[in-house]
């Protein structure tokens, strides 16, 4: 869930998962290891975690 709710709010409203976390005051590096252990890794070039 938590995927899915990141992915669209970064083909939505952002432009980086960096503006993202900055926007929602989420910390990227956690953010990045929570779903890094689910065995997802973000994708800047295409702005989303895959």
């Amino acid at each position: 869930m938590l995927l899915s709710y990141i992915n669209t709010k970064l083909r939505d409203e952002y432009s980086s998962l960096g503006e993202l976390c900055a926007s929602l005051d989420v910390d990227q590096v956690a953010l990045e290891n929570r779903l890094g252990a689910a065995g997802y890794v973000y994708d800047a070039k295409t702005n989303r975690f895959r």
